[in-house]
């Protein structure tokens, strides 16, 4: 039996959202159509569809700890992420790729912390070694930790971008000017949504109209 809170969320679901979205699931139900793909994190407070007030079939969508994109490579046996970006441009065409990084994230802080395995297998501190190549550029921890937090949650966003364009296919619709790519940080518990400039790396408020607007943060 399911829990009850997904029973009673889904009887919502039918009572309020099926009946005024109907016609988009209608729409849908033959085939997706997304022009944007979301890379999040599977934290359970980001939820990109929730973020960005998307209908049926607006986003595709791919989650995993502390949303990191690894590097083009076939050597290995389990490419979820890969797949799903495959998929993505290969098959859906989007237009659009957005890395979705966000506050106080798990992964990132097991990464700072060398947290020893969760299990044999240490799925996640394996998984989570994908940060290093920014780290790296950001240097040693040697002042404010939440600090040195936000800026390593900025630069694996950051060297998410740089491993989107080791996959051939996808470096290419860049350069033609038919892919584009974007980092954004999702602030828990503000609301705030940062957007990274392309020109110049910095991250800046998506909103600038609204109170208690900072200056741009740059994570390196």
């Amino acid at each position: 039996m399911l829990p009850e809170r997904l029973i009673a969320g889904y009887r919502a679901f039918l009572d309020e959202r099926l009946p005024r979205e109907r016609a988009r699931f209608e729409a849908q139900a033959e085939r997706q159509t997304p022009e944007i793909m979301v890379v999040g994190c599977c934290d359970s407070r980001v939820s990109p569809e929730v973020i960005f007030d998307a209908s049926p079939g607006e986003l595709f969508v791919v989650r995993n700890v502390a949303n990191l994109v690894p590097p083009y490579e076939t050597g290995g046996e389990y490419h979820g992420t890969s797949a799903a970006l495959e998929f993505a441009v290969q098959a859906l065409r989007v237009k659009h790729i957005v890395i979705l990084g966000h506050a106080r994230c798990g992964g990132i802080q097991a990464f700072a912390d060398d947290i020893e395995p969760l299990s044999p297998g240490d799925f996640i501190g394996k998984w989570i070694g994908l940060i290093g190549p920014a780290a790296q550029r950001l240097g040693s921890d040697l002042g404010d930790r939440q600090d040195y937090l936000k800026r390593l949650e900025l630069a694996s966003i950051e060297q998410g971008l740089r491993n989107l364009m080791t996959f051939p296919c996808i470096r290419i619709l860049v350069e033609r000017r038919k892919l584009a790519l974007h980092g954004a940080y999702f602030g828990v518990a503000t609301g705030e949504l940062l957007v990274r400039d392309p020109d110049t790396g910095a991250f800046a408020p998506a909103v600038a109209d609204k109170p208690g607007v900072r200056s741009p943060i740059r994570c390196w």
